[in-house]
């Protein structure tokens, strides 16, 4: 399954996606994608000699539908947000329906939407005094952090003491869930079956 994967910063999930890999060959990761142009995530593109897009409106970078067109000529199968911070265009997301997935460092649908990303979403989370949190994998649709979830997992977050601890725990689960789901992508494992998304054994 040829893969693409947007990221706006240093790229952990990237590679952990890459790492995760390894025991999985059905996975091809064929481009790396960031709204920046000197993305720290680029360096593990270049390491493992994966093409690297800067998308945007500025100088320097090409439009979404210039992408869009490049990652149908690599013949992309899925496109994974892996810490991708801006808003995909509609045509965009139309263009690659149900083949757009986004993790989230929260429980959708609360901690989620516009301006809740990287800390912000641990300092809401912590402020609320929430006992877990956890990651999210759910399909992108036009709206911010809205799509169907695939796939959950919980951390307790009771005895922390700052915004900080629980992005660190969430993170870990980020690390752990996004390339299993990538993975079972790759095995055709991901359905809709009755309005709901379910992952076969």
């Amino acid at each position: 399954m040829k893969t693409a994967v947007f990221v706006s910063g240093r790229g952990s999930n990237l590679q952990a996606i890459l790492d995760y890999r390894q025991g999985k060959k059905s996975i091809e990761v064929e481009a790396v994608v960031s709204d920046k142009l000197n993305c720290p995530a680029f360096e593990i593109a270049k390491r493992n000699s994966i093409q690297a897009f800067s998308v945007g409106s500025k100088d320097g970078y090409i439009s979404y539908e210039q992408l869009a067109s490049s990652l149908s000529e690599l013949d992309i199968d899925l496109i994974v947000l892996a810490g991708f911070l801006k808003l995909i265009p509609v045509d965009f997301i139309r263009r690659f329906e149900n083949r757009i997935i986004n993790i989230h460092p929260a429980l959708l649908p609360s901690f989620g939407g516009k301006g809740m990303y990287g800390i912000n979403v641990h300092n809401a989370v912590f402020k609320s005094s929430a006992k877990v949190s956890g990651a999210t994998v759910h399909l992108v649709d036009p709206d911010y952090d809205h799509g169907k979830i695939i796939a959950q997992q919980c951390v307790d977050i009771s005895d922390v003491k700052s915004p900080e601890e629980i992005a660190e725990r969430v993170l870990d689960i980020e690390h752990k869930i996004l390339p299993y789901i990538v993975g079972k992508f790759a095995d055709g494992k991901v359905k809709i079956v009755e309005d709901r998304v379910v992952i076969l054994d």
